[in-house]
């Protein structure tokens, strides 16, 4: 299951996170963000060693804006508190497994 992730839970759930953490910027009037949701959802039930969280863009303006957000879905890939890697885009589970292994997440 994914969590809530929001400006005044950031740095606690991502930055300070012990294990790797997939952020996905959202909002909901985008159609391809929704579509991602139940392929994110998956993701974290077959790895419980990621942490997903969505964060929604127009409730959370700032973060996305410091964290240079300009297309979403945009999910940002977190490991000892630093970005890691970025992917944009609706992306199938397959594709977004690959991307984990490639950037040391699962």
């Amino acid at each position: 299951m994914s969590i809530k992730i929001t400006e005044q839970n950031f740095d606690t759930e991502v930055l300070q996170s012990a294990m790797p953490v997939v952020v996905d910027f959202w909002a909901d009037w985008c159609g391809p963000c929704k579509m991602m949701g139940p392929v994110l959802e998956e993701l974290a039930a077959a790895h419980p060693t990621v942490k997903v969280g969505k964060l929604n863009t127009d409730e959370n303006l700032k973060l996305a804006m410091a964290r240079k957000i300009d297309a979403i879905p945009a999910l940002l890939l977190f490991r000892n508190g630093q970005e890691v890697s970025r992917s944009v885009g609706y992306k199938p589970a397959a594709e977004l497994e690959a991307w984990l292994r490639e950037n040391g997440a699962i």
